[in-house]
């Protein structure tokens, strides 16, 4: 090779050496997942009626804004839930999240919108279904949910147990 082709590529790798695709300051996450494995005996206290084998999953997206220094403004949330092992015809009538750990009830932070009035009705004791562009509201809960999401759980509730079906601690997806 002659000099100038070794020059050449001496400055094309110390180019590409100094180039970077990260930002200077690393970026923020906006989207975070957690799942909740449901169980009725997970409820507090364990469901031991008709629908004792009560069982599924949830996923629970939370989408956030920020602001220039990096707080969180604004959030929504999006969950997508599966049950199974219900009686037929079981109406889900409630399902949201609430913050406490487990083996504890508390009170509910992030709502669906579900009510005994527009239920999901599980057919075949099974089902799934979806809610989206709820606002978690205030926006603290989010940001507490994403620091600490074993302080939170996902319940659903059925008309022949109102106080809660199945339910599961938040757990974060990488």
């Amino acid at each position: 090779m002659t000099r100038v082709t070794v020059s050449i590529l001496a400055l094309a790798l110390f180019a590409a050496g100094c180039g970077s695709d990260s930002p200077s300051s690393p970026s923020q996450l906006n989207r975070f997942t957690f799942t909740a494995d449901l169980r009725a005996s997970n409820e507090v206290p364990p469901i031991a009626n008709a629908e004792s084998g009560g069982q599924g999953n949830a996923t629970v997206t939370i989408d956030v804004t920020r602001d220039g220094s990096g707080n969180i403004t604004a959030a929504t949330a999006t969950f997508f839930v599966n049950i199974s092992g219900l009686p037929a015809n079981t109406p889900i009538i409630l399902s949201h999240i609430h913050q406490a750990v487990a083996g504890v009830n508390g009170g509910v932070v992030v709502n669906s919108g579900l009510s005994a009035a527009s239920p999901v009705a599980l057919a075949n004791g099974s089902g799934s279904f979806e809610r989206s562009g709820l606002t978690v509201s205030p926006v603290d809960i989010a940001t507490q949910i994403i620091a600490n999401p074993a302080g939170f759980y996902f319940n659903s509730h059925s008309a022949l147990n109102p106080g809660g079906v199945v339910r599961g601690q938040l757990v974060r997806v990488p």
